[in-house]
């Protein structure tokens, strides 16, 4: 694999030139055309795919209008409260609500079919629609059924990626899809396009896990892809079947670019096809001289049987690597669970060696990366006529929908799994994020999924139980699982892959799926749950604010997952008051408690008193202020908390991140730089400043007061260099905190408070 140092141009789909001095005569030389940067960068497939998107009238910022809109039931109660308290009338485009993650009955003390008949109920009231639990995860359901050729889809989860399909789709935070709903644009910098230059063909045994994990693990640390698009083209895309293509997609979210897009060709045409929308069909392909704002050029022929260690999807390893290296990798993820756990658990993988092998206690395939068509089938081909024994190791395998589990069915698949030991279960989201398969204390687990942050599996170190998971592909996982639970690599096993033909029959989601064909029917009473409740009211952004550090984390990344953690807390999604109280739980303990302190003097100023009322600890930090700024007082003064963090944000779509700090008083996060455009967006949609601070020692620490007078005048003045203070024994103690680009609406979005206000007016 190379990554380029300099933008690229690609000639003909075919041949690539790196940008240089002599760049544009090679070019003339091969293709006769004279192509300038800029002309040459309209060629990518993104920028024809954003333009007919963007209704600006200027490439550079773009307002895209999506043609699609899709949720499950971890965020839609809370996208669709928040566009009820703002206005909606209706769905203005289709709007599909999956329940692929509350799907079990009750977890964590709620009901989750509440959460799930608000959905039915809104889906008829506002012309939407509505896929039962069980039925399908929501990226499948948008393959089979939402997506197109050139069209756009934006979805409340960060694993909405359907470029395979030549479909550009982006994961985002709820309150970008409240935008949506409400007729408003996606307000975002034309982004950068990052080609990925295919050439050669898999080998037997090698999966697109294995070709997604390898690209992660190449990018991540370097941010070489960082809010950009990846682009896949090259000779060896024609080389991989369309699940193949999928399930490398799918994975782009982990190398935090902001959307993906492929060239197109008969076998998408036939994917249409099987799925009875070949309408849906469009060939999409990079224009003659083409230039890239970087490169990533594989040949799929060099890559090996992959595994990511915990905790992290770019922490990759081929197997034969770990196999070869086992105790110094294992030492080394010891080591980061004593970082990541800040030493409260122990996480002990040195002992799952045996007789020199790793042995692993748990191995699943599911959801939106492992529980496609092809991976299951070639998982039973590996495990036909063998047992997974009958100790530890357990394997469950989650097909990705109900249409793909009926095939399966029907080919004998489900079949030779069960016979091996195997568990099948319906369509369903919740090994990937904790909230089912949880292991046990200290297990070892391999997943094709999505990611293995720490606790996403479910494990809870706050009661003294930690676990772990590497994620790898479902070939080399079913070669484990014939081996018992002893680390294998798929290349290792002689197996003849049968590649049945998939048949796809939609006749279940024709019996079972609510589709309102886009009537909306008011009279439709919405059906609440006492779980499900409004967004507190929020204050607009004060005059001059003071600011209680209440975090403070120095891990080189900050998952939304630490923030606020999944698993059983996601039943809570619908009650902000309630989720809050899991705010950084996993992370650090004592936060909500310290946000809650500082929240009551806020809430003594919102009833007309004097802050130190409210919370007694601010009345000397008020008098040292006030020394200096002798206007400050509860007319003009908000009091709130922060949290620092180095890179925060990495991970999940999920806007609760942003938002249970909002409802705990949070009026700002400090970081060094954010993981992701989504996670800065949250904090701007639920009022919160995204202040960075260049890296190196920090002016202040946790529990400190930070002063930061006309913080409203900086907003409204577009201000980048913000002038604060550290208040600490009497004095005032000036730093500089720094404010990225804002457009617009961000800015007024902030000044009003939240994004529920600024649509209040």
């Amino acid at each position: 694999m190379k990554l380029y140092d300099n933008g690229v141009y690609l000639l003909n789909g075919t041949e690539l030139v790196e940008d240089g001095k002599d760049a544009a005569e090679l070019i003339k030389s091969k293709t006769g055309e004279s192509v300038s940067r800029e002309e040459a960068k309209k060629n990518t497939i993104a920028y024809g795919i954003l333009k007919e998107h963007n209704v600006s009238g200027n490439m550079e910022q773009l307002q895209i209008k999506f043609d699609k809109l899709t949720s499950h039931d971890i965020t839609f109660v809370g996208i669709i409260q928040t566009a009820r308290a703002s206005g909606l009338e209706k769905f203005p485009i289709p709007y599909v609500l999956t329940n692929c993650h509350n799907s079990l009955c009750a977890v964590g003390g709620t009901i989750n079919e509440d959460d799930h008949m608000f959905g039915l109920t809104c889906a008829k009231k506002y012309g939407g629609i509505y896929v039962p639990p069980h039925q399908a995860v929501i990226h499948q359901f948008a393959r089979e059924m939402l997506a197109g050729g050139g069209k756009m889809i934006l979805g409340s989860d960060s694993h909405t990626r359907y470029g395979a399909l030549g479909t550009m789709a982006v994961g985002e935070g709820g309150p970008e899809l409240v935008k949506q709903l409400l007729n408003k644009t996606y307000d975002i910098n034309m982004p950068g396009v990052v080609g990925v230059y295919l050439t050669g063909k898999p080998n037997k045994g090698v999966g697109p896990q294995d070709i997604a994990l390898a690209i992660i693990g190449e990018v991540f640390d370097r941010g070489y892809v960082k809010n950009k698009v990846m682009e896949f083209v090259g000779p060896g895309v024609a080389n991989l079947s369309v699940d193949y293509r999928i399930g490398v997609d799918v994975m782009t979210t982990e190398t935090t670019c902001l959307s993906s897009i492929w060239k197109t060709d008969e076998k998408v045409k036939e994917f249409y096809d099987i799925h009875g929308r070949v309408g849906e069909y469009k060939e999409l392909n990079p224009g003659k001289v083409t230039y890239y704002d970087g490169m990533i050029e594989i040949d799929l022929s060099k890559i090996k049987p992959m595994i990511a260690m915990p905790f992290h999807p770019s922490n990759t390893y081929t197997i034969d690597e770990l196999n070869a290296n086992l105790m110094d990798i294992l030492d080394d993820c010891e080591k980061r669970a004593e970082v990541s756990f800040d030493g409260a658990v122990k996480l002990d993988l040195k002992s799952k060696v045996r007789n020199g092998k790793l042995y692993v206690d748990q191995g699943i395939i599911a959801g939106c990366a492992g529980g496609g068509f092809e991976n299951i089938c070639d998982a039973a081909d590996i495990l036909e006529g063998t047992s997974i024994g009958a100790n530890e190791f357990t394997l469950s395998v989650y097909p990705a929908s109900t249409p793909i589990y009926m095939e399966l069915v029907r080919n004998g698949a489900v079949a030779t799994l069960l016979e091996t030991g195997a568990i099948v279960k319906t369509a369903f989201c919740g090994p990937c994020f904790g909230a089912g398969d949880t292991p046990a204390n200290n297990a070892f687990s391999i997943r094709h999924s999505t990611r293995n942050f720490p606790n996403r599996e479910g494990s809870k170190v706050q009661n003294g139980q930690v676990a772990s998971v590497a994620l790898m592909d479902a070939r080399s996982i079913a070669a484990t699982a014939a081996n018992k639970g002893i680390l294998t690599s798929a290349e290792d096993m002689d197996v003849n892959y049968t590649k049945p033909e998939y048949f796809f029959d939609k006749t279940i989601y024709a019996n079972r799926v609510f589709d309102s064909k886009g009537v909306a029917d008011p009279s439709v009473e919405i059906q609440f749950g006492p779980n499900i409740k409004d967004w507190p009211a929020m204050s607009a952004l004060p005059e001059n604010m003071l600011l209680k550090v209440v975090s403070e984390i120095h891990d080189p990344v900050t998952t939304t997952d630490e923030l606020i953690p999944s698993g059983e807390t996601s039943s809570f999604r619908s009650n902000p008051l309630g989720l809050a109280e899991f705010a950084l739980s996993r992370k650090d303990p004592a936060y909500v408690g310290r946000a809650k302190e500082v929240q009551k003097a806020q809430k003594a100023i919102e009833e007309g008193k004097n802050p130190e009322e409210g919370f007694a600890e601010v009345a000397p930090v008020l008098e040292t202020i006030r020394k200096e700024y002798t206007n400050v007082t509860k007319d003009n003064l908000g009091v709130g908390s922060t949290i620092f963090a180095v890179k925060p944000g990495d991970g999940s779509a999920r806007e609760q991140a942003a938002s249970c700090q909002k409802v705990l008083g949070g009026w700002a996060n400090i970081a060094n730089e954010y993981a992701t455009k989504r996670y800065r967006s949250n904090l701007i949609n639920w009022g919160m400043l995204p202040f960075i601070i260049p890296s190196g020692d920090l002016p202040f620490t946790n529990g400190d007061y930070l002063f930061i007078p006309d913080i409203k005048k900086a907003i409204e003045d577009k201000k980048t260099e913000i002038p604060a203070f550290v208040v600490k024994d009497g004095t005032l103690a000036p730093f500089t905190l720094q404010m990225g680009d804002l457009t617009e609406d961000e800015r007024t979005i902030i000044l009003k408070g939240c994004l529920i206000n600024y649509y209040r007016g």
